[in-house]
């Protein structure tokens, strides 16, 4: 019996999701967008986890849609709907999973593979890293909220210079430029993030959730309406148990306890 696309274990609050096609630098087919799909709702269903960690096994995050399968595909073929159903389900889970999202990029991450790395909220690279939005190469589009993520994340000057061009980006650049938080020797980085991950999971959870919230739209809103905005979660986040707790903590003196309530 073969493995599955998608490996998930959790363990101390959080799950890792490996994508596991590591002979096609795991390119992304029906069963591996399934089993992301799959492993993200788990994680979120799941109340003992409060941090999801993703990366890739073998020498490559994600090499994008498996172009090879797409060439044997028979008959017409609808990529919207494709795109619709397969693909921007699992980005919209990441991006408001109520749980932080750590992305360990080891190697490749190139077309919707790239896209996926950067709908992660903290981002950590292996040396031997690389991002190349590869569309173009193809005569494609960026997809997967490629033109949505790249601006917000490096600014319009740069997004539109690297899904034109084409150009792949090492890890080093990728941190020049603000694609990634930290860059770690490749025998370190799986190490290093799970290491992020669980600290996260050690902390207020459900004041993740309300950032992320906060972050969804502040692009979209001007001063006065993210002041509201910051208001209303803030009157959410006053109300939980760990609010209670980091000040009951931080009054005696001593290590808060969160438990993501």
């Amino acid at each position: 019996m073969s493995e599955p696309a998608v490996l998930y274990a959790a363990e101390a609050g959080v799950a890792t999701l490996t994508m596991n096609r590591p002979q096609v630098l795991n390119a992304l087919n029906d069963d591996l967008l399934a089993g992301l799909r799959d492993g993200l709702a788990r994680a979120k269903a799941d109340d003992g986890v409060r941090a999801v960690l993703l990366t890739g096994a073998g020498r490559g995050f994600c090499a994008g849609a498996d172009l090879a399968a797409g060439a044997k595909r028979e008959g017409p073929f609808d990529v919207e709907q494709s795109l619709r159903e397969r693909y921007h389900p699992i980005v919209l889970a990441m991006r408001r999973c109520p749980k932080p999202i750590v992305g360990a990029v080891n190697g490749s991450a190139a077309g919707a593979g790239m896209s996926l790395a950067l709908a992660c909220d903290i981002v950590l690279a292996g040396e031997s890293a690389s991002f190349l939005q590869a569309f173009t190469r193809i005569g494609l589009v960026p997809d997967c909220g490629s033109t949505w993520l790249l601006p917000r994340i490096v600014g319009d000057v740069r997004a539109r210079a690297i899904v034109m061009l084409a150009d792949k980006i090492g890890a080093q650049e990728a941190l020049q430029i603000g694609l990634v938080w930290k860059v770690f020797p490749d025998d370190r980085l799986l190490g290093e993030a799970l290491d992020i991950a669980r600290r996260l999971a050690q902390m207020p959870t459900r004041a993740y959730d309300l950032i992320k919230q906060a972050l969804a739209v502040s692009s979209a809103n001007g001063l006065a309406e993210q002041l509201e905005v910051e208001g209303r979660l803030q009157a959410q986040a006053i109300a939980t148990e760990d609010h209670q707790e980091g000040v009951a903590a931080f009054l005696a003196k001593r290590p808060a306890q969160f438990k993501g309530r």
